[in-house]
Parts: C-alpha cells; sequence; structure tokens
C-alpha cells in the first residue's frame, strides 16, 4: 500500500507525510464520514465507478454529522481523478475521508479545521463462497446514530461483529438490528433470492443505502427479476436458496452458509448478476457506461501537476 501519494487538503503528498496530529478531534471522537470507491480497468483505460454517487453521499453525510466540506463536489471529482492518474492505477480502491482536525479537543468543538484526503491503492477481490456468522453484536440504533451517514465513529460496531467472525472461524459476520431483522453485514449489503424472488432489508433496518446495492437493484430489474426492499428475519436466510453481498470493495460474492447452514453458492441469479456487474464496472455494457467516469481525459487536460 505505501506507494504513491495522497491528495491532501489540495496537495498531493508521499505517502508516508500525509499525516494528522494525534490530537486531531476525529481521532479521540469519530468526527469523520468516509466514502469507498473503486477504479476499474476498461478498454479506454482506468475510470471510476459511479463517483458522482459517491461524492454526493460523503456530502450528505457530512450534513448529518454537522461538517461542512470545505470544497466544492466538483473539485472533489477532479481530485480523485488526478490521484489515481499521479499513482499510475489501472484499476484501485479510493477511500475519501472527511474528518475534524487537530484544535480544540472538547466533544463539542465546532471550530477545529476540516481536513479531506483521498488515498488510492490496490484492491485484491475477496473469496468466493462466504461463510457467514449471525454476531452477537447488534447493528448501531438508528435513534442514537445516524446510520445513514457513513461515519467513522459508528464503524467501531462493524470492527467489533468482524473480529468476532473470524476468529470464530468465519469470513463474514450478519448484523440484526435491535428488533431482530436482518440489517446488513459489516460493510456491504446483503440479498436473499428465494424461489427467483430477489429482496434486501430496507434502510429503517439500519442498512446503509448502498450504492452498489443501488447498481445490483437496476440490474436486476434489466435482467427482468426486481428487487423488493422488505423487512428481512433470521430465518429468512436459513430458508433463501441463494443469499449474496454487495458492496464498493467486494463487488458481488455469493454466500455459501450462514450459521452452518449450506447454500447454493453461486446459484443462478447470483451468477446472473455477477456477470452483469463485471459487464458495466469494466464497460462492457454501453447501457452503463454514464456511470464511469474515465480517468485519463481529465489527467491529460492539466489536473496533474
Amino acid at each position: 500500500m505505501e506507494t504513491g501519494r495522497i491528495w491532501m487538503d489540495g496537495t498531493l503528498v508521499p505517502w508516508g507525510e500525509a499525516r494528522v496530529h494525534v490530537l486531531s478531534h476525529a481521532l479521540h471522537y469519530g468526527t469523520g464520514v468516509l466514502e469507498g470507491t473503486r477504479a476499474f480497468d476498461t478498454g479506454a483505460g482506468p475510470a471510476v465507478f459511479r463517483l458522482r454517487e459517491h461524492l454526493e453521499r460523503l456530502y450528505r453525510s457530512a450534513r448529518i454529522v454537522g461538517m461542512r466540506v470545505p470544497y466544492e463536489l466538483e473539485e472533489l471529482e477532479a481530485a480523485t481523478l488526478e490521484t489515481v492518474a499521479a499513482n499510475g492505477h489501472r484499476a484501485c480502491y479510493i477511500r475519501h475521508l472527511v474528518h475534524r482536525g487537530y484544535g480544540e479537543l472538547g466533544l463539542a468543538a465546532r471550530a477545529n479545521p476540516i481536513v479531506v484526503s483521498i488515498a488510492t491503492w490496490e484492491w485484491a477481490a475477496p473469496a468466493a463462497g462466504l461463510r457467514l456468522m449471525t454476531s452477537s453484536w447488534r447493528r448501531n440504533d438508528q435513534a442514537a446514530v445516524p446510520t445513514a451517514a457513513k461515519a467513522t465513529g459508528p464503524y467501531l460496531n462493524s470492527v467489533l461483529a468482524k473480529a468476532e467472525a473470524v476468529e470464530g472461524g468465519y469470513d463474514e459476520a450478519v448484523l440484526l438490528n435491535a428488533a431482530g431483522q436482518v440489517s446488513e453485514c459489516t460493510a456491504a449489503n446483503l440479498f436473499v433470492v428465494r424461489e427467483g424472488r430477489v429482496s434486501t432489508p430496507q434502510a429503517s433496518a439500519g442498512a446503509l443505502e448502498g450504492i452498489t446495492q443501488d447498481t445490483v437493484e437496476q440490474l436486476a430489474a434489466d435482467l427482468g427479476m426486481p428487487v423488493t426492499r422488505r423487512d428481512v428475519m433470521r430465518s429468512d436466510l436459513y430458508g433463501a436458496d441463494e443469499v449474496f453481498l454487495c458492496g464498493t470493495a467486494a463487488g458481488v460474492v455469493p454466500v455459501r452458509s450462514i450459521d452452518g447452514r449450506d447454500l447454493a453458492a453461486p446459484g443462478p441469479v447470483t451468477s446472473a448478476l455477477a456477470a452483469a456487474y463485471a459487464e458495466a464496472v469494466h464497460g462492457r455494457d454501453s447501457r452503463y457506461r454514464h456511470w464511469l467516469t474515465p480517468v485519463r481525459p481529465h489527467a491529460a487536460a492539466g489536473l496533474l501537476p
């Protein structure tokens, strides 16, 4: 990972020089918002998938937690492309981070500077056929924590659930909300397939409204299998024909077992959606090329120093 440059507040700096103060507010209180975005290799060179939507959600998350991003969205869009190009990636993961920096350290600190950074690195594909367990940790209560914001502090919930799963010999955890409804996994949305019908938990269950989740819904509709957002119970997972996860980092990944109960992995619906997703992100399906923002034309336009 430690190669190339990171964009910090308008400047590309060497990876090892992208530093923050130990008394930064976000380090102590979790006052940050983030986005995970991907650039994919296409026939026309690297392109960022659904960049505009990811940045719009970043700004929306910042508003929810009471921070103002000190750049226009178009500036961060250009900076993202600049960073990918500067690091010479054909494909990569992109981490946008907006956090409250060094200054006052009290809980109510409002005048601290807002720091913005963009880092990129190559990302290995996850293993296919994941083994899931239901976590003993419950998803954050949206009445106590704004689950609609992709914020750093609430991610401790996912960290604990993921650690519990891995230490128990599983690949990933399913999080239930306080009412016992299925919410999502630690960093991915979850889909259930039964008798050809596809469903996914509603945001009201505490699940983040995922951009890849939305992508899968649109792909499924175009394949003639619309998705229903509904309440999903633990028993629905056990009785499913197929279960799969989706997220920016993961893509579309089949699940082969939940709490020791085996599933088809991949089943026909998961296989069809995974194939459609791959065609879309790599620019091979012209219907979805509007989701791709090419990197090279922007670099050639003089964004790079």
